[in-house]
């Protein structure tokens, strides 16, 4: 895995853990959809399923941060509700809940803490 890669994971798994902390049960990581996409999360939160996607980036402080929204495009919103319904499809339909996409930025600044935004419901 190179450091990106690594970074990558790393923020997913800070994601994980906020979503676990937050009540929600992580169904699947990384899930994959063929050559169409993949879902960086997949959790249940209530009788909703969110797919989340997760975005790291590393900066020095709050401006180096491109806020998470930013990282979901048209075409990228589209590519998750099109995973969102295939994952739903092979795993036993739509929940009574519904399906939620919702996105995880991750900070990780030069030095401190990892700081996490969680924006619900962009999609």
């Amino acid at each position: 895995m190179n450091a990106r890669g690594a970074m990558g994971k790393y923020g997913e798994d800070l994601a994980a853990r906020r979503l676990a902390e937050a009540g929600m049960t992580v169904l699947a990581r990384n899930w994959r959809a063929g050559r169409t996409g993949e879902i960086d999360i997949v959790a249940r939160d209530g009788d909703a399923i969110v797919v989340c996607e997760v975005k790291t980036r590393r900066g020095a402080g709050a401006s180096a941060f491109e806020h998470p929204m930013a990282a979901i495009t048209q075409i990228k919103a589209r590519r998750l509700r099109s995973l969102a319904e295939r994952w739903i499809h092979e795993h036993g339909g739509a929940p009574s809940g519904g399906v939620r996409i919702d996105v995880i930025g991750v900070l990780l600044p030069e030095r401190g803490a990892p700081r996490l935004e969680h924006v619900r419901g962009v999609s």
